[in-house]
Order: structure tokens, then sequence, then C-alpha cells
């Protein structure tokens, strides 16, 4: 065997190995991105009301309707809407303080109206905003405010 043919055989060799480690580092890389991302939360029939159907038959309209839709849509002086941006949602307590007791809890991106804050900001009293009138206390700094 000749020279030019071993150098031939051992340039192959190690672009064989470099390809096989390339391929291999690259799905290690793919398969390690599609395992850190976070699933989303899944939504269960229990968690949203029940839409009921109104039914067809003719019923008078009450004139004041317009009016308390109005004040549906204003809040309080201090308070706000803000959504929940913490991805696996938040825990609805009674009082402000990890030890007092779960009284629910608020999905990920659901609506919610800030009713008060506690004096170190640790603290958000709030209103679950889908109709429930839900009101407790979450952790501060897992709501985004919008206006």
């Amino acid at each position: 065997m000749n020279l030019y043919g071993f150098f031939k055989f051992l340039v192959g060799f190690i672009l064989a190995i470099l390809l096989l480690a390339g391929a291999s580092a690259a799905a290690v890389l793919y398969f390690a991105a599609k395992l850190t991302r976070m699933p989303e939360k899944p939504i269960f029939q229990n968690e949203k009301p029940v839409v009921q159907k109104v039914s067809t038959s003719p019923q008078p309209t009450v004139a004041t309707s317009s009016t308390k839709s109005a004040n549906e849509n204003e809040l309080a002086p201090g308070t706000y809407r803000a959504i929940v941006v913490e991805p696996i949602g938040l825990i609805l307590r009674d009082t402000p303080s990890r030890n007092s007791n779960r009284i629910g809890g608020i999905s990920y991106r659901e609506e919610v109206i800030v009713l008060e804050e506690s004096s170190d900001k640790r603290w958000q009293k709030v209103r679950v905003d889908d109709g429930s009138d839900r009101i407790g206390w979450v952790s501060g700094g897992n709501t985004e405010r919008l206006d």
C-alpha cells in the first residue's frame, strides 16, 4: 500500500467520524430544545363556566340594561385590569400569606381585576374577571397590567 492510499483512507475516516459527531450533536440539541419548552396548560371542562342557551321566546326588554353594562366596564379608582403571566397559573388565597388557605386557582393568560396591593408589593388582591366574582390574594409580580 502506498502513502497516497493511506492518506486518502485516513482523511476519509476522520471526515466520517466528524460527520457522525456533528449529526449526533445536532440531534441532541434538537431534542433538548423540544424537552425544555413548557407545554400548553390543559383546559378542563370544569374550569370554564357553562354557557346556557337563551330561549327564543319574546321577553320584554328593560331600559336600564344599557346603563348597567356601561357601569360594569368602569372600575373603582385605584383598581385596574391585568392578565396572569405566570405560565403555571396562580394560587388564589384567602389572606396574603403563603400559609393561608387555598381557595382556588387562576389560569395562565386569564384576566383579573387588581383591587389592591400589599404595602411591600409582594401580594395583590384580585377579582377573577370571568363572572364568578372570586376574590382572593395572589403572589405579586405575576400579573401584567392591561391598558
